[in-house]
């Protein structure tokens, strides 16, 4: 049987309202430990909450993150089906 990966979008290809799964981050040392401080890390569950511009509010667990463009463009996600804990198909 062969499995096909989930395909990686970046965060700022959602929309609002979409949930998502952080599936990488294409970034340095410096950027995930400052992602990791908002509770953003690989395998986070976020929900895009509003965009402005490039930036987005994204909620993760009980928290709400506002992020700016150029950090949103570093996470890759994986998009969910709202009610599922597995990947679009």
């Amino acid at each position: 049987m062969v499995m096909i990966a989930p395909s990686r979008i970046p965060l700022t290809a959602l929309p609002a309202g979409a949930n998502a799964r952080i599936a990488e981050i294409r970034g340095g040392r410096a950027l995930t430990h400052k992602l990791f401080g908002l509770g953003l890390r690989v395998g986070s569950q976020v929900r895009v909450l509003h965009q402005r511009g490039r930036g987005l509010v994204l909620s993760s667990a009980e928290t709400r993150v506002a992020i700016g463009g150029g950090i949103a463009d570093h996470l890759w996600v994986e998009a969910l089906v709202a009610g599922t804990e597995g990947p679009a198909v």
